[in-house]
């Protein structure tokens, strides 16, 4: 019996050597092969070796015989290529609402997908210390109570902590509590937010996750998202993103904008290939899409300059020139 364990044992341990020791650079023959098993306390000869890696190649990995620049095999795929385990690392430890303790536990995890010696090159591309990190250990705790909350339809009850100035102009954290119905986690801008109803209004709310802490899943029942927003069937998350920016609430409505030529990549960019354009006078171009009219959409707009003008609404035309003018009357204070 002993035997037949280590047998199996065998094969566990020789797949794991190769996925973490080998790749196209790093190549293993069967005594280098053996004497890592022995790390694991199993004894293997030659020949069993090249059986129980016959064995893994009818399994399914990838295993590649090589008598160049070496006699020996590696592993030449895995199910992470490099350049997704590299977007996994990357997207990791940009995302700011992510604490550094918890980056380093979750880059450990991903490094797994690689060999070590891959990962050794993705780890010598790592700035953590210098990033802005989320400090709330709390988050991910707070994400899987959410996400249970959403799927359930249930409302939930959290403390939402916010930064305001007191009188001696010193940053001082403010704490309160909501009771909410949650519909969506969304990624944007950096930050992870829930979108959900307060149910003294009418109308959807954005909280940044990070800022959250006891997140407690109620018994009572969520209001129904259709209730309080423009989808009735189902909440559409990413149409939803897509009409949000900079995540403030509004209501979604269709604007019109007269854009210069040399925006066209970061206007479809936004919009996607679903505006409608025409063609305008001299260098210009018409699109027309669907969007949250709010001081979000003010902001990304004025980035631009005088390269957009609003169309319609006249409503979302307002808004930008009175930004316009608040901006102008700042820099003009104290002029002659």
């Amino acid at each position: 019996m002993a035997g037949q364990k280590n047998s199996k044992l065998k094969l566990l341990y020789l797949k794991e050597i190769l996925e973490r020791y080998t790749d196209e650079n790093h190549i293993l023959n069967a005594i280098e092969i053996a004497e890592k098993l022995e790390e694991y306390g199993i004894e293997s000869e030659r020949k069993s070796i090249y059986k129980d890696l016959d064995i893994l190649s009818d399994y399914g990995m990838d295993i590649v015989k090589t008598r160049t620049p070496k006699n020996g095999v590696f592993l030449a795929s895995r199910d992470w290529e490099l350049a997704e385990v590299r977007l996994l690392f990357d997207a990791v430890q940009s995302a700011d609402f992510i604490t550094k303790k918890k980056t380093l536990k979750m880059l450990d995890k991903i490094e797994n997908y690689t060999s070590v010696y891959q990962a050794k090159n993705l780890r010598s591309q790592v700035y953590i210390d210098k990033r802005n990190k989320c400090t709330n250990e709390e988050i991910f705790y707070s994400i899987d109570t959410l996400d249970s909350a959403i799927k359930n339809k249930k409302m939930v009850k959290l403390i939402y902590s916010k930064r305001k100035l007191d009188e001696k102009y010193t940053a001082l954290t403010e704490k309160k509590e909501f009771t909410v119905s949650p519909y969506a986690l969304i990624w944007s801008n950096d930050h992870y937010y829930l979108v959900a109803n307060n149910p003294k209004y009418d109308n959807l709310m954005h909280l940044r996750i990070d800022r959250m802490s006891k997140v407690t899943v109620l018994d009572e029942n969520a209001r129904d998202f259709s209730q309080v927003s423009e989808y009735k069937i189902s909440f559409d998350a990413a149409d939803y993103a897509e009409k949000s920016f900079n995540m403030f609430s509004g209501k979604t409505q269709s604007i019109e904008l007269m854009c210069n030529s040399e925006i066209l990549e970061e206007m479809l960019d936004r919009f996607g290939e679903r505006p409608i354009l025409k063609k305008g006078e001299t260098d210009n171009f018409y699109i027309r899409a669907e969007a949250i009219v709010n001081d979000g959409l003010v902001s990304w707009i004025m980035q631009f300059g005088d390269k957009i003008k609003v169309v319609f609404p006249n409503e979302l035309a307002q808004m930008v020139e009175e930004k316009a003018k608040g901006i102008i009357a700042v820099y003009s204070e104290g002029k002659n």
